[in-house]
């Protein structure tokens, strides 16, 4: 490869990747954030590259969370991810650069997460690939989109010019994930952007929604506002709209300004009801 970065980038987004960064293994070493047994290169020893690359979710999609449409866009997303990985693996093996992956996961169940975490944190490589940066409700805030993606990341023991961390926060603290959160997993900090995350309370709503068969729950980057995403979907209003959801839908679950949501989260579920937070 005579400019590797530019003709995997191309490859990844020709494939249907909608971001794309290279993050040096060495990263981890130097900024220390990552414990040991978590970073490329512990899982990997051949590791000279992470390439991490981030598929967007679709934002009308993503505000009628919990519901079975929710559900199948990020299936769809994790599915694609994977294979997007495995192909660029081949496409490097074959060119001579040894490289494996780790899928979008890496977890089986929600018990496991509960005892201890991915054995491999994309959000932190996105961060250090140039994508981001972490936001007060711990996911990567992208410029295009907001919370609003997923990852995936390749190891390859190919050299790559790495691309630079992102300098600028991305998250305006507006707190508009920490009052939306219904289990209020979300603690904001004065020291720092990135919030106090309250694991188990988060886990408590994934298993409800998990059992409703309307998982994953989302609302954290379904209400951020950060995001040009936001231009191409514009709602005027919309953040007001996010905090009052919950109470208007108590007293009024007919409220005409969450009808079309509601109409999609009381369809496909197993049993009928209503599938809204």
């Amino acid at each position: 490869m005579n400019d590797p970065a530019a003709e995997i980038r191309r490859y990844c987004l020709e494939k249907g990747a909608d971001l794309v960064g290279f993050a040096p293994a060495s990263r981890w070493d130097e900024r220390g954030e990552v414990p040991p047994p978590y970073r490329p290169a512990s899982i990997w020893p051949g590791t000279r590259t992470v390439i991490v690359m981030g598929m967007a979710m679709i934002l009308p999609i993503v505000e009628t969370t919990p519901s079975v449409l929710h559900l199948e866009h990020y299936r769809i997303v994790n599915r694609r991810l994977d294979e997007l990985a495995y192909d660029l693996t081949r496409f490097l093996n074959g060119r001579g650069h040894a490289s494996t992956f780790f899928v979008r996961d890496g977890y089986t169940s929600l018990r496991a997460v509960r005892r201890r975490p991915a054995a491999f944190g994309h959000v932190r490589a996105a961060y250090y690939a140039g994508l981001g940066t972490v936001g007060m409700n711990s996911c990567l805030l992208t410029p295009r989109f907001g919370p609003r993606v997923r990852f995936v990341s390749v190891f390859t023991s190919l050299e790559i010019p790495p691309d630079p961390v992102m300098e600028k926060e991305q998250c305006i603290r507006c707190e508009t994930c920490v009052r939306c959160c219904p289990k209020e997993a979300i603690v904001p900090r004065k020291d720092r952007v990135v919030g106090d995350f309250r694991r188990d309370a988060c886990m408590d709503m994934a298993e409800e929604l998990t059992r409703r068969r309307v998982y994953p729950c989302g609302i954290c980057t379904k209400v951020c506002p950060v995001g040009a995403d936001r231009k191409l979907y514009p709602q005027r209003g919309i953040v007001k709209r996010y905090l009052a959801e919950r109470e208007t839908l108590a007293r009024d679950p007919e409220a005409g300004e969450y009808r079309s949501w509601e109409h999609i989260r009381r369809h496909g579920a197993p049993d009928g009801e209503r599938d809204g937070a």
